[in-house]
């Protein structure tokens, strides 16, 4: 019974540790790269912006200050809060467009639409003789 209640424990402790997300301090150059990305988006007031933070929590709004350490932020609601930047996982431009990926596959479809139809109207048409259907 013990074996079990051993075994038990253990695999329970096994997935706990591999599934808990470990909390991990940002380095110097971490927070560095962090700060002078909040800097160069607070140059626009108007741009808005998300911030994911180390506990997985994103906000969508806007830079309004710039501190040594921290810097202040304000939601679409006019919420100011303040984060330090050791607290900050990601700063980025909320999107506000079509991304790459999009424009990748939309080009993908018009070019193979073109080769197809380059390919396949000679085929049909001889050349041009036929005068029906697609030609």
């Amino acid at each position: 019974m013990t074996k079990k209640y051993f075994a038990f424990l253990l695999s329970v402790l096994i997935i706990t540790l591999s599934v808990a997300p470990f909390a991990s301090a940002q380095t110097p150059t971490e927070v560095q790269k962090t700060r002078s990305k909040v800097q160069e988006l607070a140059a626009d007031r108007d741009k808005k912006v998300e911030v994911k933070l180390r506990d997985n929590t994103k906000y969508k709004g806007y830079i309004t200050a710039v501190d040594a350490d921290s810097f202040t932020f304000s939601d679409e609601k006019s919420q100011t809060q303040k984060f330090n930047f050791s607290e900050v996982q990601s700063v980025k431009k909320s999107g506000g467009g079509i991304s790459t990926k999009t424009w990748i596959i939309i080009g993908s479809v018009a070019a193979g639409s073109i080769i197809t139809w380059a390919i396949v109207k000679p085929a049909f048409c001889d050349g041009g003789a036929q005068t029906r259907g697609i030609c």
